[in-house]
């Protein structure tokens, strides 16, 4: 099974990250990489999100981002506000919104980990997704091979 990796980049810095990741390169910098999900299952994470900070009703499908690599997606930025929301979104009731989510998350078909595990990488993506606004010119980008 494959992996998705999770970044902050520009669109220059990101299509040189997955130009190194497709020959198989080690890459500097930081990411999320999650073993055994595919950009279906990011895109999964985004509907969850936008429902949870009902931000329901945007589009969160994964775009592709140049020709030059059909592994490499952008983000739309609704899930990126949605992911970022979900650090500091106060709902009604007792609940934490980012464990909600990420126990709806594990609950997906076939997801590869347990609640643990899921909580620990949506607080790790909703993390980047905020550091998206503090980058000028900066994007939430998707490698994934299956």
């Amino acid at each position: 099974m494959g992996f998705a990796e999770i970044f902050v980049a520009t669109h220059d810095e990101a299509l040189k990250r997955a130009a190194a990741l497709e020959r198989g390169a080690d890459v500097a910098g930081s990411a999320v990489r999650i073993e055994g999900i595919t950009d279906f299952e990011v895109e999964q994470l985004g509907d969850l999100a936008g429902q949870a900070v009902h931000a329901s009703g945007a589009d969160y499908e994964l775009a592709l981002v140049d020709v030059t690599s059909d592994s490499l997606l952008g983000v739309p930025e609704a899930m990126v506000r949605a992911l970022a929301e979900l650090l500091t979104y106060q709902s009604e009731g007792d609940g934490n919104v980012l464990d909600d989510v990420a126990e709806a998350w594990t609950s997906q078909e076939d997801m590869p980990f347990g609640a643990a595990e899921s909580r620990g990488y949506v607080q790790q993506l909703a993390a980047l997704a905020s550091d998206v606004e503090k980058i000028d010119r900066a994007g939430l980008y998707v490698w994934s091979i299956s």
